[in-house]
């Protein structure tokens, strides 16, 4: 899962002057889009994960782009990707643009045909391993699966550094993570968890009876309140929560692979206002907003967030396209981890 894999990755971004696509040609300004995207006055897209920061992005861009508005529908990647395979089959296409968790579903809809070729200003700063070649999706967002405690509730020489370290007595009855039958990069953390310290790993957590929730920002809120007090099953949505005074703290581990998972964005060849979407991406992924995601970001000229080394300085597990496209692994992971957990009963949310 790491080892030459990842020293390759960090590799290509140590040279990415030699190894990064030159620009498309004949990209299409901002300004050339904006005309464009003012005709058709609207915006659509579907966003997995937290809602708030694309609110906030979205409030920003109206203001940047008068007579453009943005509207987002937010949920899991893994249901609002059903909604628009409806809308495909239909012929009915109502959203524009998808930021998901769920990379193998640009891969699917790439293969399908229905995704824009768009490659917006700035593409060739975006890591190769980042970003489709023919430009029909794009990583918008880097996330590592870190650890995460409440630091009123565990001494400094309790925070866990292995995965290990949750199995202690001190934790039991106090850990939670998402359902990972239900979510991608969980079940990807689990995997690699798996992989490192063998099979048995499940029963010794399973045994410290720890808690399910579907959604990482419903596992950091937990942590962040204390009603659990530990996780190795968290996203940077922590830091949203540490930034507002919090009792939080996320760390990426220095004994365990960090899993990594991409949100990805693309645009419907069928979009009712694609010169409004090739607009919000372009802004969106531009530096200037890049650098205030508050999460490691696909372009290599943006420094890592606040208190953290660039990402490919950590040991990471690095293969998660290839793992969630491998979908006899998947379904058969899936059925094993719910035999554990049993169903989703603890439904979160994304805001």
């Amino acid at each position: 899962m790491t080892g030459s894999r990842s020293e390759a990755f960090g590799s290509s971004l140590a040279t990415l002057a030699v190894l990064l696509c030159a620009p498309a040609a004949a990209a299409e300004t901002m300004d050339d889009l904006y005309a464009e995207a003012k005709a058709e006055k609207s915006l659509v897209f579907y966003s997995g994960g937290p809602v708030a920061p694309y609110e906030s992005f979205a409030k920003e861009f109206e203001q940047r782009f008068p007579g453009v508005k943005v509207m987002i529908t937010g949920g899991f990647s893994n249901v609002l990707n059903a909604r628009i395979n409806a809308q495909l089959e239909a012929r009915k296409l109502e959203v524009d643009m998808a930021f998901f968790q769920t990379a193998q579903d640009f891969a699917a809809w790439k293969q399908q045909g229905v995704l824009i070729n768009f490659k917006p200003e700035g593409f060739e700063q975006i890591a190769p391993v980042f970003r489709d070649p023919d430009g029909a999706f794009i990583t918008t967002k880097v996330n590592p699966v870190g650890y995460a405690h409440n630091t009123k509730a565990v001494a400094a020489t309790d925070v866990p550094r292995s995965a290990l370290d949750f199995l202690k007595p001190q934790f039991a009855g106090k850990l939670i993570t998402c359902y990972p039958a239900d979510d991608d990069a969980t079940l990807y953390q689990f995997f690699t968890i798996v992989q490192k310290y063998g099979g048995d790993f499940m029963d010794k957590y399973m045994a410290a009876k720890p808690n399910f929730v579907q959604g990482h920002l419903e596992v950091a809120r937990s942590v962040a309140a204390g009603t659990n007090i530990a996780t190795f099953d968290s996203t940077a949505t922590a830091l949203d929560l540490k930034r507002n005074g919090q009792s939080i703290e996320f760390a990426l581990s220095q004994d365990d692979p960090t899993p990594i998972f991409t949100l990805t964005a693309g645009i419907f060849k069928d979009a009712p206002h694609p010169n409004a979407a090739k607009l919000f991406l372009t802004w969106y992924m531009a530096k200037e907003q890049q650098s205030r995601t508050g999460v490691f970001s696909a372009r290599a000229d943006v420094p890592p967030p606040a208190g953290f080394r660039p990402l490919f300085s950590y040991k990471l597990a690095d293969r998660y396209v290839d793992f969630v496209t491998n979908t006899v692994q998947m379904a058969a992971l899936r059925k094993r981890y719910e035999e554990y957990t049993g169903p989703v009963v603890n439904k979160g949310g994304v805001r």
